[in-house]
């Protein structure tokens, strides 16, 4: 049983939820920057002899990666029985092969790097490809929850005559799962990447686009080119305003504003990065995949 849910500054909104549906404690992580770059790391309790959940989303892995150290570290040095992370956005997963000579794979590099900090792992819809699974990355218990049902409840409730349309050949399932849940029609576009911020979309000749308001899926908006180069064919159909649904809200230098003026209607995420276009929550699913992934074998 988790006793401490330790969130990360900013986190804590998340962590109310989840201790509501879990009773655990809520201990936030005190984090201060000195000037010279260096972090020092305090815990807000007392963790001796408990079970310690830190909640700390890894938009920016490179900032917080010593951080999650240090206090997994502290953890452990003051008593703690076990330290596990829940990570509602896990970063590092997109590299998981060497496409150039004497590039790092990071997906694997950091993988190891957590199996280092903690005893267990809990992530929401992590951006796994080449990899089916997080045990072919992890040696500690490490567990995803699925967001679908809660994309295709609020779709349901909010665009009852929306057209869902996946990004990519990747998303199909996923994008599949949400439309039969919410019993709409969906389809998917192909996309062509060819660097951080070039990516080309192409829209199907489908009769499906014309039964609804188009409704965009994306596990993850980074620069928002995919939404953009999307948004932007959909207009030269004349179609009407799409609604853009995302997990993962990263959200990068000024990607939200570029998805506003490409002719978003509505923008909305879940609250596993915090961010003002969160409207779909998820601390009752971390906190069932808390729950398991704690006390499983």
């Amino acid at each position: 049983m988790i006793q401490i849910l330790a969130p990360f500054p900013g986190m804590e909104p998340l962590a109310r939820g989840m201790a509501a549906a879990t009773g655990a404690e809520i201990q936030p992580v005190g984090l201060h920057r000195f000037p010279d770059g260096e972090t020092l790391v305090t815990l807000g309790g007392d963790p001796s002899g408990r079970d310690v959940a830190i909640l700390a989303t890894l938009r920016d892995p490179d900032r917080l990666a010593l951080p999650l150290r240090f206090v997994a570290a502290t953890a452990r040095e003051l008593g703690a029985a076990r330290v596990g992370l829940v990570a509602p956005y896990l970063g590092y997963m997109r590299q998981d092969a060497r496409f150039h000579p004497r590039e790092a794979v990071s997906a694997p590099i950091f993988a190891a790097f957590l199996d280092d900090c903690f005893d267990w792992l809990l992530t929401a819809d992590p951006h796994l490809h080449r990899n089916p699974s997080l045990s072919n990355l992890f040696r500690i218990p490490a567990r995803r929850v699925a967001t679908a049902p809660l994309l295709a409840t609020w779709i349901a409730e909010n665009v009852p005559d929306a057209v869902l349309l996946g990004p990519d050949g990747e998303s199909r399932q996923w994008v599949a799962e949400v439309a039969q849940r919410a019993g709409r029609p969906y389809e998917v576009l192909t996309k062509h990447r060819s660097g951080d911020r070039q990516v080309e979309i192409s829209l199907p000749d489908s009769a499906v686009l014309r039964q609804g308001r188009p409704v965009i899926l994306d596990d993850i908006a980074s620069s928002g080119r995919t939404l953009i180069q999307t948004l932007e064919q959909l207009r030269a159909l004349d179609m009407p305003p799409a609604i853009c649904v995302v997990i993962h809200a990263v959200f990068a230098d000024e990607a939200e504003e570029a998805i506003r003026r490409a002719g978003a209607a509505r923008i909305v995420s879940t609250d596993s990065i915090p961010h003002p276009t969160n409207a779909i929550g998820i601390a009752g699913i971390l906190a069932g995949g808390m729950k398991a992934v704690a006390e499983g074998p």
